[in-house]
């Protein structure tokens, strides 16, 4: 039998932005927290919200949807901020997605997702790995590794992108 064939099932940690579920490999998540005071950070990218003190720690936070063109989150007693160990340029960062809500742990297999669409040639959709079927609805599967690029995260590194 030639060509490899995944046949292990994935779990993904499945967050709202507005009307749309969103789902991220669980093994990008580091923890979930309630929405606590974000500092806001001067002369940022607007869909940098700020950092949180994480342990001592200084998380950058990320608003998902204006990253994604959306309207600004609001804070609900559902809005979380979901911490997220993000790969760039041979560098682990440590992220926290504001999302409107978490929904659930879902585990998913090969056949259950399709592959990203092509939307056009202008908008950039690498950060989508496919599209999930579960309970008769998708999910669209992000790739929280693609999501930013160096340049949008100079602010939060200090690190000039490698040429």
């Amino acid at each position: 039998m030639s060509g490899t064939y995944i046949t292990e099932s994935v779990q993904y940690l499945t967050f709202k932005l507005g009307d749309e579920t969103f789902a991220l490999d669980v093994a990008k998540v580091r923890e979930i927290l309630e929405e606590s005071s974000i500092t806001k950070v001067p002369q940022t990218p607007d869909f940098m919200r700020g950092v949180i003190n994480l342990r001592g720690s200084v998380v950058p936070v990320i608003d998902m949807r204006l990253k994604f063109g959306m309207s600004r989150t609001e804070r609900t007693v559902n809005t979380c901020i979901i911490v997220v160990e993000v790969q760039l340029e041979n560098e682990l960062i440590v992220l926290g997605a504001l999302a409107d809500s978490v929904q659930e742990v879902i585990e998913m297999e090969a056949s259950q997702i399709e592959a990203a669409p092509h939307i056009g040639t202008r908008l950039n959709s690498n950060f989508i790995k496919g599209m999930g079927k579960h309970d008769h609805r998708f999910i669209m599967i992000l790739d929280i590794d693609k999501l930013f690029s160096s340049e949008e995260l100079v602010p939060v590194t200090g690190k000039e992108p490698s040429k």
